[in-house]
């Protein structure tokens, strides 16, 4: 097994700032908006971009959330057992732009699922993706991200994994091979 590194921890900083302007510029005060990071690894991007937000920006309130999609996943139930994640959502949606925040987009299922879940807490008014990692040529669903980081072109069995300084100690993600 290889592995490539894709981004440094000064790129992703520098990626994470770009998507928080884009943000900036779509939303403005993010009165009528949710950030809603998809449980778990976009938890931890959703979270730094609401940080980046309040301290560059100087928004003072932003609706963050975290969804856990487990139940609502085309193979739940299917062979491997999911461990799931707590939802955390202390609001309802119902009229509000939601982002959706999550690391990597891939097939397009998690999304999906998303979509589904989401339901429980309003109809928004739109939803946005925002996406760390876009593996464009992988999708099983036609989902592509209003907001990305960076493209990436991983073919065949090529893994894209992104490590997070809270959860695995650096910033860094990586291209791995078999």
């Amino acid at each position: 097994m290889s592995q490539k590194v894709l981004l440094t921890s000064k790129e992703i900083n520098i990626i994470l700032h770009r998507l928080a302007c884009q943000l900036m510029e779509n939303h403005l005060d993010f009165k009528d908006t949710a950030l809603i990071g998809i449980q778990p690894r976009g938890g931890f991007l959703a979270e730094r971009l609401v940080k980046i937000l309040k301290k560059e920006y100087k928004i003072k309130h932003i609706d963050l959330g975290f969804l856990d999609i487990t139940f609502f996943r085309d193979d739940f139930g299917r062979g491997e057992i999911l461990k799931a994640n707590s939802t955390q959502m202390n609001f309802l949606v119902e009229d509000k732009k939601v982002v959706f925040i999550d690391d990597v987009l891939y097939t397009g299922r998690s999304i999906r699922a998303a979509l589904t879940a989401i339901q429980s807490f309003g109809r928004p008014s739109s939803i946005e993706l925002l996406t760390l990692i876009d593996r464009r040529f992988s999708r099983h669903l036609p989902i592509q991200p209003t907001y990305r980081g960076r493209q990436v072109d991983a073919i065949n069995d090529e893994k894209v994994k992104v490590m997070w300084e809270e959860n695995d100690g650096e910033d860094k993600v990586y291209l791995i091979s078999k």
